[in-house]
C-alpha cells in the first residue's frame, strides 16, 4: 500500500513546521529581503545585548531555516552557554543535529529537553518523530502514548501515531487516529489528504470528501487536486475528473500529470480522439520527452484516422525508449493496414 505521506518527510515537516494554518507564499524577491531585513535587525540586536540568549535561538533558527547549519550550530550552542536550563534551546539544537544526520546527539538534546519540562509536549513529540524516522515503532507509540497521557488534544501526536500504524500496515487504527486529528483540528490537511488516500484505494466515497476538505484549507493544493482527480477517474465520475484536471493545471500549470490524465480519459473512457490529442500534445509541451504521451498521442491519431502523424509518435517512442513493445505494434499494425510512408 502506498503511503501518501512517508514517516521520513512526513517528520522532517512536522519536526520544523509544527500544525499551522496554511500560509500564502511570498514571492521569492519578497522572502529573500523580509529574511534579509530580519537577519540585519537580529545582527544588531545581539550586537547591543550580547548576552541575551533569546537572540542567539532566534537567530539559530533562522540560520536552520536558510540551511546555514555552521552558524545555525554555533548561535544555538551560544544559546545553551548562557542559559543551559531553558527546553526551547535544545528542541532547537535537536531541530540542526537531525538534518545534519546526528540522530543519536539530537535524541540526546530531546532527552534533556523533555527533563527540564516533563510536562512539556514538543520535546516528546519530535522524539516520537525521530523514532519512526528510525523505524523504531515501540519507542514511537511508547512516547506517543506518554504524551496523549499528558494531553489528549494533541492533533500532531495521533497523525504521528496514524503514520506509524499505516507502516505496520494497520490501516483501521490509522483511519481511527486520522479521524481524531481532523476532529482536533479542522484545518489539518495532511490529515484530509491521507484519509482521501486510504479511501481512495478501496474507492470509498468518503474518499471525495476529505479531499474536498483538503481543498477547503488550500484551494490550489495540487497533491489534493490530483488525488482528487484520480478518485474520480478510477470511479467512473469522468466529467468531474476533468473539471478537477482543468482546475489542477490553472493552479499548477506545470503539472504534466494532469493533462496527460485528461487525455488517456478522453482516449480510453470518451473516445473522443481530437481532445485526447490536445490534451497529450499539452502534456508534451511541458515535457518534450514524455514517452507514454507520445505513445498515448500516436494512439489516438490512429484511432482517428491519421497514420502519417501515428507513425511520427510511435517512432518518437521507439526513439525515447528503444524497447517500447507498444510502440512496435503500434508501427506493425500501421503496416499491416497498408500505411505507406
Amino acid at each position: 500500500m502506498r503511503i501518501w505521506l512517508s514517516a521520513i518527510s512526513f517528520c522532517l515537516v512536522i519536526f520544523f513546521e509544527g500544525c499551522t494554518p496554511p500560509q500564502p507564499v511570498q514571492e521569492k524577491s519578497t522572502a529573500v529581503d523580509s529574511t534579509a531585513l530580519y537577519l540585519e535587525e537580529l545582527n544588531q540586536s545581539i550586537l547591543d545585548h550580547e548576552r541575551d540568549p533569546v537572540l542567539y535561538n532566534q537567530r539559530a533558527k533562522l540560520f536552520l531555516r536558510e540551511k546555514e547549519f555552521d552558524k545555525a550550530l554555533k548561535d544555538i550552542n551560544k544559546a545553551i552557554s548562557l542559559d543551559d536550563k531553558n527546553p526551547d534551546y535544545y528542541i532547537t539544537l535537536s531541530d540542526i543535529q537531525l538534518l545534519l544526520g546526528q540522530t543519536e546527539n539530537c535524541l540526546t538534546a530531546l532527552n534533556r529537553a523533555a527533563a527540564l519540562d516533563p510536562e512539556g509536549r514538543e520535546a516528546r513529540l519530535k522524539m516520537a518523530q525521530l523514532f519512526l524516522i528510525l523505524r523504531n515503532y515501540t519507542a514511537t507509540f511508547r512516547v506517543i502514548n506518554e504524551l496523549l497521557s499528558l494531553d489528549a488534544y494533541n492533533p500532531r501526536a495521533y497523525f504521528l501515531r496514524a503514520i506509524a500504524y499505516m507502516e505496520q500496515g494497520d490501516t483501521a487504527k490509522a483511519v481511527g487516529d486520522l479521524m481524531k486529528a481532523v476532529d482536533q483540528d479542522q484545518l489539518y490537511i495532511e490529515a484530509y489528504m491521507q484519509l482521501g488516500e486510504l479511501f481512495s484505494l478501496r474507492n470509498d466515497p468518503l474518499a471525495e470528501g476529505y479531499l474536498l476538505n483538503a481543498l477547503r484549507v488550500q484551494p490550489d493544493n495540487k497533491e489534493a487536486l490530483y488525488m482528487l482527480g484520480m478518485y474520480y477517474q478510477n470511479t467512473g465520475q469522468y466529467e468531474k475528473a476533468l473539471q478537477t484536471y482543468n482546475r489542477l493545471s490553472v493552479a499548477a500549470p506545470g503539472f504534466r500529470n494532469a493533462l496527460y490524465n485528461k487525455g488517456y480519459i478522453y482516449l480510453v473512457y470518451l473516445t473522443d480522439f481530437p481532445k485526447a490529442i490536445e490534451a497529450f500534445t499539452d502534456a508534451i509541451r511541458i515535457d518534450p520527452d514524455y514517452t507514454d504521451a507520445y505513445f498515448n498521442r500516436g494512439y489516438a491519431y490512429e484511432l482517428n484516422h491519421q497514420p502519417d502523424l501515428a507513425y511520427k509518435d510511435y517512432k518518437t517512442t521507439l526513439k525515447l525508449d528503444v524497447n517500447n513493445s507498444r510502440a512496435i505494434e503500434g508501427l506493425n499494425r500501421l503496416d499491416q493496414a497498408g500505411y505507406v510512408r
